[in-house]
């Protein structure tokens, strides 16, 4: 495979996740640079990493969640990167950017189970736990309650516009996990018979608040006047050095299709909402359990 045409790095990037929906569009658009780090015949460092930044954009102009493109990618040029100053050929160079790539997708496929085993402890027997849409990393989380044993049930919401909790509450039937499929509206109803919320995410930015599927702002909100547990779960290759203050801060190609972007975004609901540190208690993440707080610090730490 040449990947040298926008077309082919597109067509590349959508077929891993139509061939296996466990994988997520980060973890797709990273699979994706490697593939093109292997294929590349650049014969300078600034020119691979210019394709490299070329293909990011390339992903991004594709109907997925930019959000955890544009995060996962950015971590991972800046991991691959970091150690081609040390080296004086570029063969050198490649071969090492290679080497710390594979790591890299090493390490993503250790988060979620790690994830999996932090948020688990927290769902007791008899626990009623409610989430939203569909997230890989809460049904991972789910599985391992239920290989514990636990006994637990599930709300899921139906997640519109694209229904997306259906295929959440058909999973966690194959799983024998009791489930209620619930409309969105109903979350204030039902909010009283839970004992937690456990959401995923699409991204994490730099205050701590979370970027994820419309409605968990709403959640969040109503989990936080009713006294209840609002847990994030999430890999930390989906924290994003963005801050925005508000709904209105999003850029919208966060929330909206990108095929979507020339219409008059008036009069489209959009796919994500953002849901403020404040209404978050914990965010489980393969680095560990963190505060909201803790976030920009660990970010910190990702980029140094």
């Amino acid at each position: 495979m040449t990947m040298d045409c926008d077309e082919e790095i597109s067509k590349f990037f959508c077929s891993i996740m139509l061939k296996d929906r466990q994988v997520s569009a980060g973890i797709a658009a990273i699979c994706t640079l490697m593939k093109l780090l292997e294929h590349d015949n650049s014969e300078t460092i600034q020119e691979l990493v210019s394709k490299l930044k070329k293909a990011v954009d390339v992903m991004q102009k594709t109907d997925c969640s930019i959000t955890a493109v544009m995060s996962g990618s950015e971590l991972f040029l800046r991991f691959i990167t970091l150690a081609t100053l040390d080296f004086s050929s570029f063969a050198q160079c490649r071969k090492i950017m290679l080497d710390r790539g594979q790591l890299f997708l090493k390490k993503l496929g250790e988060a979620r189970p790690k994830i999996a085993k932090l948020a688990s402890s927290f769902i007791v027997d008899g626990s009623v736990v409610l989430t939203h849409s569909k997230s890989r990393v809460v049904l991972e989380t789910f599985k391992e309650a239920a290989k514990d044993n636990k006994r637990f049930k599930v709300f899921v919401t139906m997640s519109s516009p694209d229904n997306s909790g259906e295929q959440m509450a058909q999973d966690l039937e194959k799983l024998n996990i009791p489930c209620t499929l619930i409309l969105d509206s109903a979350v204030g109803y039902i909010m009283e018979d839970v004992d937690m919320v456990m959401v995923g995410a699409e991204g994490v930015v730099e205050s701590g608040g979370i970027i994820n599927k419309v409605g968990s702002y709403t959640m969040a909100v109503c989990a936080k006047t009713m006294k209840k547990p609002f847990y994030v779960l999430t890999e930390s290759f989906k924290f994003s050095r963005i801050y925005p203050l508000n709904q209105r801060d999003l850029p919208s190609k966060f929330k909206y299709k990108w095929s979507s972007l020339n219409q008059d975004l008036n009069k489209l609901h959009p796919l994500v909402d953002y849901t403020p540190p404040s209404f978050i208690s914990l965010l489980f993440t393969d680095l560990g359990i963190l505060t909201p707080s803790a976030v920009s610090d660990e970010l910190i730490k990702l980029y140094l």
